[in-house]
């Protein structure tokens, strides 16, 4: 038989029915044309989707990369203070004070002052407020009234919110670490991811699946505030619906219900611009709140929902009895030294090891500091066992440790025989042998241990990963790489049949890995620019089986194709990558110049690949991003200097600030802010010029810098430019413009800070 295709066969030839036969030839000569037509739209249109899929996937892997950059800059900064004070012995009672006041973390504040927070009988609200009202116990109607009135953009009041933190926290008291919800009181048990501020999101769910009731139950995986503008309303509906049903309703706490992580991502600022007046107190109950917060849920014993992942060393024992609210802020343990105890000679011999010039106060990039939120031991040796970014302390004086023991013991049963109605321990009158600061530590509950530190912030860390096994997350900073291996482990541990966590952003809203044995669910859809991602939540019924919903809640990405989809998204990355390379065009031209041995002022595009990434270390595909970045040439070299030039020409046509200062603004704007609000602890928006002068002795301190406190002051007078004793975010950022132009225009290495000297050997910044 012949192996030709049938349409290629010569047409038949009759001596009757000729006309017959000639219609099918020209009928499989058109199938024919038919059939390779269809064969090269095929090949097109495959070839142009999956140009359009490796467009979408860079576009993807930039905006993670400099989102995962921005988290390791968060944990770096905090490390840098965690260093700081650390390191710092303070020289009286109000350096002492300051220092407790700004970085010692309130951990367990009393239920008076809680209650003295919460005081929101006191705050009236006046008969022109249009907005909602609560009354308590709620009800339904007033939880779904709440949708409707930030639906339509109004602000619920002061009072109402304090009132509303206050009935939530009573409740979540009383919950357990690990919350277990049954399939079998619920028709379905809806599941949802990350929100961060974006009321649209939640407001869709709600729509497209209905609000929640006693038929339909809920579980928030964490991550309800930053990045999105609307934080404060989310976190009031879901406090809502949870006491109105506190048995369908479930919330769980994600990496940023955390006050230091609210700091950088957005959430802070948010509060104080919308509640100017009792921003503060809302701030400080939030802070306690979200240290109540449950850290997962099970599900019929068979379904383990948490924010982040687990580790190897995950244990769900433990994780359920240890003291949540002890977990502050996942980013540190309280491990400064004790109050008041001088630094030993070994340590105050050994100066900090920057190399060359000291790091510029305004930087957490000193080369002393440990690049990862693994931290040294008050002696300097590096904390053993697996790195998990898990801070940890040396170990601690034996006498001094033994001396604390004993001071608490005395102090418990001093109170507990008073409480008997027994005479205490001291005679009336006879003074008490502690420090006051030791006595509010003994009225604090125990730290907590590393061990329980470890296990709170691999849950709400870590990411899954293809390859077996379990290794530090250097990507975020914090948590772990969890494997396969890792998953089926603790499965089979604890008889469990999957696993749903959020924490990452997918394109389609959701992912399984490890075999169908973890499932992520992300609800922000667009979380990244219009366009770039879906939102997913997941619906389980009593056989578990997962149902998984997707949608777009901007109703502008209906209106686009794919094509125009991925073209804005891909626009948006890489207007941020290039900012990105702006800000370190510095580093980039040395690294540059170092490809260039003979000075030619070119370089290969394959040098310049490799230089980008030796700088900025995001682990893109450079020499695939290259024709977006680089104009192409026809010798495959790159005219360096005038590549940074027109990067920074892009940046200055919407800044009228010299280059070499927008680049560093650009480059440290979000750490200075993040320090801004440190400092500002009292969330005033302001910092006086004490707070000033105290952190200046601190950053001097660090960079073994002899400065004088009149010289402080002067510096923080001449900061203040509008002289009314306060210094705003605008003064402090437009005083780090002097200062770094100060050094720009001197000999770097001789300039720390300010250069400009007078004749007592204090530094100022330069007038413009």
């Amino acid at each position: 038989m012949s192996s030709l295709p049938f349409w290629n066969k010569k047409p038949c030839t009759y001596t009757m029915g000729s006309g017959t036969s000639t219609q099918h030839h020209f009928a499989f000569q058109n199938a024919e044309k038919a059939f390779r037509a269809a064969t090269l739209i095929q090949r097109w249109y495959r070839r142009y989707a999956a140009r359009l899929e490796m467009r979408r996937h860079c576009t993807w892997r930039i905006f993670q990369s400099i989102e995962y950059a921005g988290q390791q800059d968060q944990v770096k900064l905090h490390d840098f203070f965690s260093y700081l004070v650390d390191h710092f012995t303070p020289s009286s009672n109000h350096e002492r004070d300051f220092l407790n006041h700004m970085f010692t973390e309130k951990t367990f504040p009393q239920d008076a002052e809680m209650e003295k927070l919460s005081d929101y009988e006191s705050i009236e609200v006046p008969d022109s407020y249009t907005g909602p009202r609560l009354s308590f116990p709620l009800l339904p109607d007033h939880a779904t009234a709440l949708v409707e009135a930030f639906r339509l953009k109004q602000q619920l009041h002061a009072r109402y919110v304090l009132n509303l933190l206050h009935e939530t926290r009573k409740h979540l008291v009383q919950l357990p670490n690990i919350n277990r919800v049954s399939t079998c009181y619920s028709e379905e048990v809806t599941v949802c991811g990350d929100l961060h501020g974006q009321l649209d999101d939640l407001i869709f769910i709600f729509y497209k699946n209905g609000l929640p009731s006693p038929e339909k139950a809920y579980v928030f995986n964490g991550d309800f505030v930053d990045r999105g503008k609307d934080s404060v309303e989310i976190l009031m509906v879901l406090f809502a619906f949870m006491l109105v049903y506190p048995k369908e309703f479930h919330l769980n706490r994600g990496n940023h219900e955390d006050y230091m992580v609210n700091l950088r991502y957005g959430f802070t600022k948010e509060v104080m611009h919308k509640y100017k007046i009792h921003g503060k107190k809302i701030l400080k109950i939030l802070q306690d709140v979200f240290c109540w917060l449950p850290l997962a849920t099970l599900i019929d014993e068979k379904v383990l929902i948490l924010h982040g992942g687990v580790s190897d060393m995950t244990d769900l024992e433990l994780l359920a009895k240890l003291d949540r609210h002890k977990i502050v802020s996942t980013l540190r343990r309280k491990t400064r030294k004790e109050h008041g105890k001088p630094a030993t000679t070994q340590e105050k011999a050994t100066p900090p090891s920057c190399a060359g010039r000291p790091t510029p106060w305004f930087l957490p990039q000193s080369r002393s500091l440990p690049a990862s939120p693994l931290r040294l031991g008050s002696r300097g040796a590096p904390c053993a066992g697996r790195s998990s970014s898990i801070p940890c302390s040396g170990p601690a004086d034996a006498e001094d440790l033994a001396r604390r023991v004993r001071r608490s013991g005395d102090l418990e049963l001093d109170r507990g025989r008073q409480q008997a109605g027994f005479p205490g321990s001291r005679a009336q009158g006879e003074p008490l042998l502690v420090t006051p600061e030791a006595d509010s530590d003994a009225d604090e509950p125990p730290e907590p241990t590393p061990e329980e530190w470890k296990q709170v912030v691999d849950i709400l860390w870590s990411d899954p990963m293809a390859q077996e096994g379990c290794k530090a997350n250097t990507v975020r900073g914090g948590g772990c790489y969890f494997g396969p291996n890792v998953t089926e482990q603790l499965l089979q541990k604890y008889n469990l049949q999957f696993l749903i966590r959020s924490h990452e952003c997918k394109p389609e809203g959701y992912e399984f890995c490890h075999s169908r044995k973890v499932l992520t669910i992300f609800s922000a859809s667009n979380y990244y620019e219009v366009g770039s991602n879906r939102g997913a939540y997941v619906k389980l019924g009593p056989a578990l089986t997962p149902y998984i919903v997707q949608y777009q809640a901007n109703k502008a990405t209906h209106m686009l194709t794919m094509r125009q989809r991925i073209s804005r998204v891909e626009e948006s990355a890489l207007r941020s990558l290039r900012e990105k390379l702006f800000a370190h065009s510095s580093h980039l031209l040395g690294e540059f110049k170092k490809h260039d041995a003979d000075k030619t002022g070119f370089i290969s595009l394959s040098d310049w690949a490799e230089a980008v990434e030796s700088v900025l270390r995001l682990g893109l595909p450079w020499r695939m991003l290259r024709p977006q970045l680089v104009s192409s040439s026809m010798d495959n070299t790159l005219e360096y200097k005038s590549w940074l030039e027109g990067l920074a020409k892009e940046q200055l046509s919407h800044e009228n600030i010299q280059s070499s200062l927008l680049e560093t603004l650009y480059r440290n704007r979000s750490n200075l802010e993040t320090i801004f609000r440190i400092i500002d602890s009292d969330h005033s928006g302001f910092i006086s010029l004490d707070e000033f002068r105290q952190i200046w002795k601190l950053f001097s301190s660090h960079m073994n810098i002899d400065i004088t406190d009149d010289c402080i002051c002067d510096l923080a007078r001449s900061i203040d430019f509008n002289k009314d004793g306060h210094i705003d975010i605008n003064e402090f950022l437009e005083a780090f413009r002097l200062v770094e132009q100060s050094c720009t225009e001197g000999d770097a290495s001789d300039c720390p800070q300010a250069t400009n000297t007078n004749d007592s050997g204090c530094s100022k910044p330069s007038t413009p």
